[in-house]
């Protein structure tokens, strides 16, 4: 019993560990919308997937609004990369993952003029044998340029957030360590008790506990 007990908060807390570090996880975060000018920003577009989307085609499309109001269509992942011809004509850079969950681009060298409204949008058609159905979905990036950067609270912020979040989870399994060594120590006592309270029983007293068997 001690040894099953040992083996199963073992497994809990290897499961624990497990998920935590080498479950891959897609969490669709917001992008940044402030970059400081002359530098370069990366406008995040992450559109997860089900394990059984997977087989699916995405074609990326990411649109810019011009001071008109127009939806100018500056670049795009088709199979390949492709840029178009437009204000940021060699500052647009492909930063997306293989699997294409994070769709997102860089801006290089960013100016004042470069403030706006940025789109991202994604389609995908999955591979099914009796159809082949259409999935869209559109991110909009409400982008600021400023000449010089500013104390970045939200930073500050999530760096506080991430610390007290791992003082939480190294506490937690702490105490989920404690609560097994001591359920497997209170296991073990047991077993020796009853062992102890066998031994301390005399020889008589021990055969008068075997049961009679009638002829």
């Amino acid at each position: 019993m001690a040894a099953l007990a040992t083996g199963f908060c073992l497994s809990s807390v290897l499961l624990v560990i497990w998920v935590g570090v080498c479950s891959p996880v897609c969490v669709e975060v917001p992008s940044e919308t402030e970059a400081v000018q002359g530098s370069h920003m990366k406008l995040l577009c992450i559109s997860c997937m089900k394990r059984e989307e997977v087989s699916a085609s995405t074609v990326v499309e990411w649109f810019y609004k011009t001071e008109a109001g127009k939806d100018e269509l500056i670049c795009e992942y088709r199979k390949v990369y492709h840029e178009f011809p437009s204000r940021f004509s060699g500052r647009l850079q492909w930063n997306g993952s293989k699997d294409m969950q994070d769709v997102s681009i860089t801006v290089l060298n960013v100016t004042l003029n470069d403030s706006g409204i940025y789109t991202c949008n994604v389609t995908r058609e999955f591979d099914f044998e009796i159809h082949r159905p259409l999935f869209t979905s559109s991110r909009l990036i409400h982008l600021t340029v400023v000449e010089e950067a500013g104390e970045d609270f939200t930073s500050v912020i999530s760096e506080i957030m991430m610390y007290i979040l791992l003082v939480f989870l190294t506490l937690w399994l702490l105490i989920e360590m404690v609560y097994c060594y001591r359920k497997v120590s209170k296991a073990e006592e047991t077993v020796q008790e009853n062992a102890t309270d066998y031994l301390a029983i005399p020889s008589e007293n021990k055969e008068n506990c075997a049961v009679p068997v009638e002829e």
